[in-house]
């Protein structure tokens, strides 16, 4: 892991230096490789797509794997194209079978496991993919998620290995996931699922995956990554450096990205790349610098490229406003700021004795909760002005989503607050200056928190408001890695949290509110007859009036219960040197890499 000395120490013997790579290439004289440096705050887990959830590592495994389809970079909105997949789907009436074509000659990089032979992708590779999320041996976090889709026979094949203890069986034919040949798969689910499409666009976890593979590296696959996509893993450095190297067997596939009639920026950047041969990039060197300062001076110093949601703590000095800063400008840095589909909030655990129930009194309690939160001041203090309010679960860019929809998630109302909570009897009823429980019991708020800078800030502001309504709150600090598993045992009481969007669809959010995902992505085991129906009715209705209007009836639901403060949506700022060229952050995807060009910088 790179620490702010040693990098500080970097930025001030190489200012402007080339990577390693570059010049040696150009002192042999061959051409300049071109290559994108950045960095990421976090550290990767690792590179088996199903056995990671952390944005980090889905960001490299979506340049190597391959799903049936992508998304185009520029067009906004999203718009889902052919990938692996041989044009669109073939879709029943009922949207419950679905069926892929596949190109034919599309091959996975070349690796020992394949003993020098070249590997076709077929439909198999696809359904032993999907299998793996059910084998209880892989442990996948994402079990959860592909359970929901309730592909017929998948759920039973994982009961059976468990039942038994016994490896879970690949070779079990169900009805649901099949290879109707070479190139053809056919998916079959239980009830309609008309948005379904959007699950065979993600590369990062669903893309093809060789069988062999996972044989030849066994417990090891996470540190071999093998695709059919644009990169293959180079170099790997655990928490430290992650390079992806140029696959030399990738297909012959252009640069043919569509951005909107209006979209001049988009236009441009399509203009200068369209009909270039992908990936545009030789390497991609990823380092990990967890703390801010050190990899803002990697950027200024150009080490790096690009900066990655520019941290919030340098916003002012470089794109105040929310413009690159005239210093900066001068020098051709580019910035651009993105409000994300994402959502920041406070869970609380609705099986909790102190702040969870549906009692009229438990719901007033999180409710006066929610109204004392601060919300603006949180996004001027704490975000830096880089975030708008959240009125409902459903975040921007997705379907659902409604800037008209206004709610009191945003209201910052304490003599309301405080009303609320003498009307339902949490008053000082010993005079310690701090309100009981109604049934005269200590009220203590505790909150889950982690031991790092911006936490720490947070539990301030957490503080600040709670003084004001007389409310004693203590903070719980342990690593993320802890809290969350705490946190799905049911064991914490409050922690606050950020979703991103994982599809174009506004349902994933309201599935934090379905009572039969409890402890998985309904984090705050929240259970509520009305919501559960609207969910399930969402989920079978295809996208139309009448499935905004359940939208709509989720958010009051959301907001009147209250199991989730929701706080903001966040803005991103990024910025890139004058040689990068193509780059537009994803809205819920993680592909990009391989539709941006870098000049190389000439050698000295």
């Amino acid at each position: 892991m790179i620490r702010r000395r040693d990098t500080l120490a970097l930025a001030a013997s190489a200012a402007a230096a080339l990577p390693a790579s570059a010049r040696a290439s150009q002192a042999h004289g061959k051409p300049p490789l071109r290559v994108l440096r950045y960095a990421f705050p976090i550290a990767e887990s690792g590179f088996d797509p199903a056995q990671i959830s952390d944005t980090y590592s889905r960001t490299v495994t979506a340049h190597i794997f391959e799903a049936l389809y992508g998304y185009d970079h520029l067009a906004r909105p999203a718009k889902i194209v052919p990938l692996v997949a041989d044009g669109m789907p073939e879709v029943s009436e009922d949207f419950r079978t679905w069926t892929f074509k596949l190109q034919p000659g599309i091959h996975f990089a070349d690796d020992p496991a394949f003993k020098g032979q070249k590997r076709e992708v077929t439909a198999a590779d696809f359904v032993f993919a999907i299998k793996r999320y059910a084998d209880p041996a892989v442990k996948s976090p994402l079990w959860a998620s592909v359970e929901n889709w309730k592909v017929l026979g998948l759920n039973g094949l994982r009961k059976e290995a468990l039942d038994r203890k016994a490896a879970f069986n690949y070779d079990q034919p169900i009805q649901g996931l099949r290879a109707l040949g070479r190139h053809t798969l056919q998916v079959m689910v239980e009830a309609p699922m008309p948005r379904f499409l959007e699950n065979m666009a993600v590369s990062d976890l669903f893309g093809a995956v060789a069988r062999e593979v996972t044989q030849f590296y066994g417990d090891k696959i996470a540190e071999h990554p093998v695709g059919t996509g644009p990169f293959r893993l180079g170099q790997w450095r655990r928490s430290s450096l992650i390079v992806l190297e140029r696959n030399p067997a990738y297909r012959e596939r252009l640069w043919a990205c569509e951005p909107a009639a209006g979209d001049a920026e988009g236009q441009a950047i399509a203009e200068r790349l369209r009909g270039k041969k992908l990936p545009l990039l030789d390497r991609v060197e990823i380092s990990i610098i967890e703390e801010a300062q050190p990899r803002w001076l990697s950027f200024l110093n150009k080490q790096h490229d690009y900066i990655d949601r520019l941290p919030n703590d340098f916003i002012e000095v470089a794109m105040p406003a929310r413009r690159v800063a005239p210093n900066l400008a001068k020098q051709g840095v580019r910035g651009v700021v993105t409000l994300m589909s994402d959502v920041t909030f406070t869970y609380f655990n609705m099986t909790d004795p102190v702040v969870g129930g549906m009692a009229p009194h438990q719901v007033a309690l999180r409710r006066a909760i929610g109204l004392g939160v601060d919300v603006d001041r949180e996004i001027r203090l704490l975000r830096r002005g880089m975030a708008i309010p959240a009125q409902s679960p459903v975040m921007p860019h997705l379907t659902g989503y409604d800037t008209s929809f206004k709610s009191e998630m945003s209201e910052y109302n304490p003599p309301r607050a405080k009303a609320l909570l003498d009307m339902h009897g949490y008053i000082d009823k010993n005079g310690d200056g701090w309100r009981e429980s109604p049934d005269g019991k200590p009220l203590i708020l505790e909150i889950s928190t982690q031991p790092d800078g911006q936490s720490r800030q947070q539990n301030e502001l957490w503080k600040k408001n709670m003084d004001a309504l007389r409310l004693r709150m203590v903070f719980k600090t342990a690593k993320w890695p802890e809290n969350l598993k705490a946190g799905r045992a049911g064991k914490l009481q409050m922690w606050a949290l950020a979703s991103g969007a994982s599809g174009g669809d506004g349902q994933g959010m309201i599935t934090r509110y379905f009572g039969p995902q409890a402890g998985n992505q309904n984090i705050a085991r929240f259970k509520h007859p009305a919501m559960d129906a609207i969910h399930e009715k969402m989920t079978v209705l295809p996208d139309g009036p009448e499935r905004l209007a359940l939208f709509q009836q989720a958010k009051k639901l959301a907001v009147a219960y209250m199991p989730y403060k929701l706080h903001s949506h966040r803005l991103v700022a990024d910025l890139m040197h004058p040689e990068v060229h193509g780059i537009r952050r994803p809205l819920f995807w993680n592909e990009w890499w391989h539709f941006v060009d870098v000049e190389p910088v000439p050698f000295a």
